[in-house]
């Protein structure tokens, strides 16, 4: 089990770019020299403490959808659950599920979901030490330390439908640090260190409502999402999220900006499944250690916040205590 350092003097985004001890841009062991929880740090003991006082009228808000919601695939490689029941006997049920695929519906990403194609995993975990029955960066350390903390909804849906740009599903907006900013002014809520942020796009809830064969034409174009920048990955550390985690395909904008600096033109196309050449979630993952949520069910919770103008809460997930998982569901609840 990984132990890890609560650090009181937090350097900002552009100190980290400075760094020649580590990779650029990383937080390898500013939480200690053997953490494997990245950002997740930012959520003390003191902040699950005070997110418990939020909670006014017990209001509870499922933000899973069911297994099998996303089917087929986004991202063509994970094929349904299948959930099977069986009898020892007329008066007993038991079960179990095959081709339980752990982020092809709403899921948390660990830190071995992605490697950095030049610095390798977070904190410079060996490749070798990334495989199954191996503890190093498994959901397991999520499913210890346990993730409560304030979270906090920006809903992009509502903010661009009051700016008179609404969001149209199929067609990407890349969401940058000001939309951010300004998508928090306009839900009167203030990101503060160890929230756990969620971004509210509508893109899930209006592919539910698509036919299989709708699905499978759409799979692959536009998203909206946040903009694959540096300026992103400042305003993520310098306001020390916790997590973040929406209800789209991937947290960011797709297809990537093809001028973030990310993109290596000789890198070459996997043999099945999506690219993930100048995605943000490597150093996002693999450099600054953040764990991020995709496909979360936000409507209903985002209705609520509309409804009585509190946009925070108190947010407990999860995960699978699966030893050297790489995602899983979340199994998350927000409560107001």
């Amino acid at each position: 089990m990984t132990t890890s350092v609560t650090r009181t003097a937090v350097p900002s985004y552009a100190e980290l770019r400075e760094r020649t001890d580590a990779p650029a841009g990383s937080s390898w062991g500013l939480f200690g020299p053997v953490d494997q929880l990245g950002m997740l740090n930012f959520l003390t003991e003191e902040r699950t403490a005070a997110a418990a006082g939020l909670v006014k009228r017990g209001a509870t808000f499922n933000l899973d959808y069911p297994l099998n919601t996303f089917v087929p695939s986004l991202a063509g490689t994970r094929p349904p659950t299948e959930h099977r029941i069986f009898a020892n006997n007329p008066n007993h049920r038991d079960d179990w599920v095959d081709s339980f695929y752990l982020q092809s519906t709403s899921q948390v990403d660990g830190l071995r979901h992605i490697r950095h194609p030049k610095h390798g995993f977070y904190g410079g975990v060996p490749d070798e030490n990334v495989d199954v029955g191996k503890p190093d960066l498994g959901i397991q350390l999520l499913a210890e330390k346990g993730i409560a903390g304030r979270g906090v909804l920006l809903d992009a849906v509502a903010y661009f439908a009051s700016i008179g740009e609404p969001l149209e599903f199929g067609t990407m907006r890349r969401i940058t640090p000001q939309d951010l900013d300004a998508i928090a002014e306009f839900g009167r809520v203030r990101v503060r260190p160890g929230d756990i942020v969620l971004l509210h796009t509508g893109y899930s809830a209006e592919w539910v409502r698509l036919t299989p064969e709708e699905r499978l034409a759409r799979r692959g174009t536009g998203g909206t999402g946040l903009d694959q920048s540096e300026d992103m990955l400042a305003w993520l550390w310098d306001h020390q999220v916790a997590m973040m985690a929406a209800d789209n395909g991937g947290l960011e904008s797709f297809p990537v900006r093809t001028d973030s600096g990310w993109v290596d033109p000789d890198e070459p196309l996997p043999e099945r499944g999506p690219s993930h050449n100048g995605m943000m979630h490597r150093p996002i993952i693999a450099l600054l250690g953040l764990i991020i949520g995709e496909l979360w069910k936000l409507d209903e919770l985002a209705a609520d916040c509309a409804a009585d103008g509190v946009y925070e809460f108190l947010l407990t997930a999860k995960p699978l205590n699966l030893l050297g998982g790489v995602g899983s569901p979340p199994n998350a609840i927000a409560v107001k």
